[in-house]
């Protein structure tokens, strides 16, 4: 019988004592169990959610295909989840800003009023503090760094 190329493609990869090697069952396991609890986690309605449950899936997919063990899966599903959080949490966090910057009007905010130096302004919300708004358009909405509230700058 001669060996053609689609049927050696096939065959799986041999140890040196002969037998096939595959996944241990604990592994295989380990990452279906993973990939499932991170894929119940992307029916999050923030971006931090399903960043976190796409992360971990991914983390625990790379973890266990990398190292191998149920460990190095679940270390690869901490991190994954960790950083897939962050991410989400920066894209809530502009998606957030969008929302006041082109949903509110500007008579909806307090207007700043001017300082004596040019370029800045006192923040209409206390404790009143002078405010950097160099290069920002008159009539747009700026974020009081000490408060977290908006203002129009004048």
């Amino acid at each position: 019988m001669q060996n053609s190329p689609l049927s050696s493609a096939s065959t799986p990869a041999r140890r040196k004592d002969g037998r096939a090697r595959f996944l241990s069952l604990g592994t295989l396991l380990s990452l279906v169990t993973a990939g499932a609890m991170s894929l119940s986690l992307t029916s999050c309605d923030t971006a931090t959610g399903q960043g976190a449950g796409y992360g971990a899936a991914g983390g625990a997919i790379l973890g266990g295909l990398i190292g191998g063990s149920t460990r190095t899966a679940a270390i690869g599903a901490a991190a994954g989840a960790a950083t897939g959080a962050l991410i989400g949490s920066q894209v809530d966090a502009n998606n957030r800003d969008e929302y006041y910057y082109r949903e509110h009007h500007r008579r909806d905010f307090p207007w700043a009023r001017p300082s004596g130096r040019p370029g800045f302004v006192i923040s209409p919300y206390a404790p009143y503090y002078e405010i950097d708004v160099r290069g920002i358009p008159h009539g747009s909405l700026v974020r009081d760094p000490s408060c977290g509230r908006l203002f129009v700058k004048p």
